[in-house]
């Protein structure tokens, strides 16, 4: 059985650079994309190379950011605008396979296993492979004005690692003749899933590369890790044997939220009721845009120290009801702070998702017909809202502090998290060969 020819193609600085198309004047000058300074909105979510090159890295402070790259210049994100482009590089990807895989708003992997058959020279090749990464990589440049870096390979694993091992605009083969040349030297970290306390703990077992952890025997690293270890030993072998989703394939998502940075801190519950309704109506929001609703709401809370508390409750039944999540919500936080520091952020999500008006057991608990008014509340507030603006419809309690209401609770702030690449028809073909390998 021949192997399959398995593109991943990671959008260069994303953010940053759809932004510079839209600011020429920034041409040459270090970027960054990340919130406002002046209202704490402080972390860096992507930076072009100038930046890059200079110290500034993605997840940074805005003030640590400054620090490295004095002349830097901050643009609010926009992800309206990210998403627009993201959807216009799948469509490029959808022009030479079916099997197109998100992987984030950036990158996505391809299988053009059968595409070669069609495409190129028509042969099921690497270098054919190659060729139609070069004429991708080369229309994403030309329609869109954006760079790409294209990993080529056999499975998932090591075209990721392809995209990453060159950048930016770059192509890079990891073939059966160079894999282990070019990819066991790599650290242990550049594996997908090797987050830092996993690189450490390998470490401890004298393994800092991905070829000694290739060569490491997997009932070690079972016994070190329990099936995770074994899973990192397939992908670090290049034996991964997931599929590539087929384009009518969406994966699942997994939670819809919303957090910010607070204009000021939050130093008592009436503080914290206030954001939660500001957060939990936008949650609700998009989550009826999508035609869900979810039974499980989460909240996360940062306080000034940075250290961040998270706890998550069970709905009785599914909602996208705003007062509901909201109610939740601060159910939550009073059981899980204690008021030791002032809070700096705070966010809610919405998970366990279902799709909206699926029959459902009715409780007897529930005031059923007070839920359905609620729900045609909020279809009219977000109507009203959509026509004369976000100020034109608020609860009593905005009014309460006009600063702290202030902030950007709007629907292009939000997260949307889809499952990750072991939650959605992946995991099948991997254990797959983990019962293989632990035999």
């Amino acid at each position: 059985m021949s192997d399959r020819i398995i593109l991943h193609v990671d959008c260069n600085c994303f953010y940053a650079s759809v932004e510079m198309l839209y600011h020429p004047e920034l041409a040459g000058k270090p970027l960054a994309v990340g919130g406002d300074p002046e209202e704490r909105h402080g972390i860096v979510l992507t930076a072009n190379y100038i930046a890059k090159r200079r110290g500034v890295k993605t997840g940074m402070a805005l003030w640590q950011a400054r620090q490295c790259c004095p002349d830097i210049v901050f643009v609010p994100p926009r992800m309206y605008l990210y998403l627009r482009f993201s959807r216009m590089a799948r469509a490029i990807y959808q022009e030479y396979s079916e099997q197109v895989e998100s992987f984030g708003l950036d990158e996505c992997w391809i299988d053009l296993t059968a595409s070669c058959q069609v495409l190129g020279d028509h042969t099921q090749t690497i270098e054919n492979g190659y060729r139609i990464a070069q004429e991708i990589s080369a229309r994403i440049r030309r329609e869109l004005g954006i760079t790409v870096s294209i990993g080529v390979s056999w499975n998932k694993i090591y075209a990721k690692l392809g995209s990453d091992y060159k950048k930016p605009d770059a192509i890079t083969v990891f073939d059966r003749n160079n894999y282990k040349k070019l990819i066991y030297p790599l650290p242990v970290s550049d594996l997908l899933y090797v987050g830092r306390r996993t690189e450490e703990k390998l470490e401890k077992y004298g393994i800092r590369t991905i070829g000694e952890l290739a060569e490491t025997v997997p009932h070690y690293l079972q016994n070190w890790f329990g099936k995770i270890g074994l899973m990192l030993s397939v992908f670090a072998r290049g034996e991964d044997r997931t599929p590539v989703n087929d384009l009518g394939v969406e994966a699942p998502i997994k939670s819809v939220g919303n957090s910010t940075t607070t204009p000021r801190d939050l130093v008592n519950d009436e503080d914290v009721r206030l954001v939660l309704y500001l957060l939990a109506e936008s949650v609700s929001e998009r989550l009826r845009k999508n035609h869900f609703e979810g039974q499980v709401v989460s909240i996360y809370v940062r306080d000034t120290d940075l250290w961040g508390y998270r706890q998550q409750k069970r709905m009785p039944a599914p909602t996208n009801i705003s007062r509901e999540i909201e109610e939740a919500a601060f159910a939550i936080f009073q059981r899980l702070y204690r008021w030791e520091k002032p809070i700096r952020s705070i966010g809610i999500s919405v998970g366990d998702l279902k799709q909206e008006g699926q029959p459902r057991q009715l409780s007897l608990f529930l005031n059923e017909q007070y839920r359905e008014r609620q729900m045609r509340a909020d279809r009219m507030v977000t109507m009203i809202r959509s026509r004369y603006g976000y100020a034109a419809v608020q609860r009593g309690i905005m009014h309460e502090d006009r600063y702290l209401s202030s902030l950007n609770a709007t629907a292009e702030d939000h997260m949307i998290h889809p499952h990750s690449y072991l939650e959605h028809g992946n995991r099948s073909g991997c254990e797959t060969v983990l019962c293989a390998e632990s035999r």
